[in-house]
């Protein structure tokens, strides 16, 4: 695919084929990302990727911490609230899913099945956990998102589906538990990786972009 292309066609996925990923895509894929860009070329970024009987071990015992009822326990600080247009655009892009999977507004019970979802990480056979080093700080956090964002693009690339996941991080004490981190790791999000089911509505959709109006400041003079 041309880059142009695959930045357009990159989408998260939530529903995948139960069929892994060759090991020689899956390096490839990692290599690539590995080009991501860092501050002084620090590369903070570490991946646990959690595939076979062992990402079934990881997905039941998400689930079972969630439905526990068990407080978040996130290592990044989360977001605050969502107020003014991000409330706006995190509506929509709810109700987009919800229409697609064809739940109606008021289906709590609905949506909280949806949202576990999460934690079977959409079908998908292999999860990448992406860690930041503590000491980084800010910056560590926000060069691992230049991680993810070179992660999934050359995903989109390969012919794969993928989705980065907050809602994973949100446990963070859980996941730490299961891939025994140690304390200089902080989980800023996982990425689930596989071949997308394209016949899925929940992949029929496609969120929304603000305008470059909307988000450039250019100054001339």
């Amino acid at each position: 695919m041309e880059f142009v292309d695959v930045i357009a066609a990159r989408h998260s996925c939530r529903a995948f084929q139960g069929a892994e990923v060759p090991d020689e895509a899956l390096n490839q894929l990692f290599e690539l990302a590995q080009h991501t860009a860092s501050w002084c070329n620090t590369q903070p970024w570490q991946v646990h990727l959690v595939s076979g009987p062992a990402i079934k071990r990881f997905s039941a015992e998400l689930i079972h911490h969630v439905l526990s009822q068990a407080s978040p326990s996130a290592d990044l600080e989360m977001p605050a609230g969502y107020g003014g247009v991000y409330a706006e655009r995190r509506r929509e892009s709810g109700h987009a899913l919800y229409d697609a999977v064809g739940l109606a507004h008021g289906d709590k019970p609905g949506r909280g099945a949806q949202a576990l979802l999460n934690f079977s990480f959409f079908g998908a056979p292999h999860v990448a956990v992406i860690t930041t080093d503590r000491d980084q700080g800010t910056y560590g956090a926000i060069d691992c998102g230049g991680y993810v964002a070179t992660l999934t693009s050359t995903a989109t690339a390969l012919g794969l589906g993928s989705i980065a996941q907050a809602a994973i991080a949100m446990h963070s004490g859980k996941v730490r538990d299961f891939l025994n981190l140690s304390a200089d790791r902080l989980v800023v999000c996982a990425v689930s990786l596989g071949y997308a089911d394209l016949e899925h509505p929940a992949n029929a959709f496609r969120t929304s972009r603000a305008g470059v109006d909307d988000v450039v400041v250019h100054l001339r003079d």
